[in-house]
């Protein structure tokens, strides 16, 4: 049994009040995130509204906290490689930095690439079909992009996804019944 069966299960034997919650713990799960989520709760007999709802909130509360995480660890970063470079300015030697392996190297490009072309609404507004947001979100704000701006965007970018498939996924149950 994969992931997204086991959200459904669980949305068919849990308490119609406790529906929402599963619908939006599934939305913060990457791959599935707010679209899958929606079409998740539709499909387990959740009002399409109060699906997409919860699906957004979840997928956007996990995305909020990788953001805030991922610009505290670019500050760590950054603040750290500072102060090494004062210590070297200093005439000490600094100790050997690790080199990104090939393929995060390889992923970094990508995304830079994208990000170069795009900008932040481009990147938020076209991540999911390549990425889920919570890698992209996670990116933007390692990239050095203010967290205000990656959550304006990865709002926006949840709202449309997720309120599409709820469109498309509540159409086709309605049309099914």
């Amino acid at each position: 049994m994969n992931l997204v069966e086991t959200f459904q299960d669980l949305v068919a034997q849990v308490p119609d009040l406790v529906q929402p919650l599963i619908v939006a713990l599934a939305g913060a799960v990457p791959f599935i995130e707010g679209e899958g989520a929606a079409a998740i709760g539709i499909i387990g007999g959740i009002h399409p509204v109060i699906a997409a709802i919860a699906a957004m909130v979840g997928n956007f509360l996990c995305v909020a906290i990788l953001v805030i995480a991922g610009a505290g660890a670019r500050k760590a970063i950054v603040t750290r490689a500072r102060s090494r470079q004062a210590v070297a300015a200093d005439g000490s030697s600094l100790e050997e930095i690790p080199a990104e392996t090939d393929r995060g190297s390889a992923r970094r490009a990508k995304f830079q690439r994208a990000f170069e072309r795009y900008g932040v609404p481009g990147v938020s507004l076209l991540g999911p079909l390549l990425l889920p947001t919570h890698f992209t979100a996670t990116m933007l704000a390692a990239s050095g992009v203010s967290k205000g701006r990656v959550l304006i965007w990865q709002a926006v970018a949840i709202f449309l996804w997720t309120t599409a498939v709820t469109i498309i996924v509540g159409g086709a149950v309605y049309a099914i019944r």
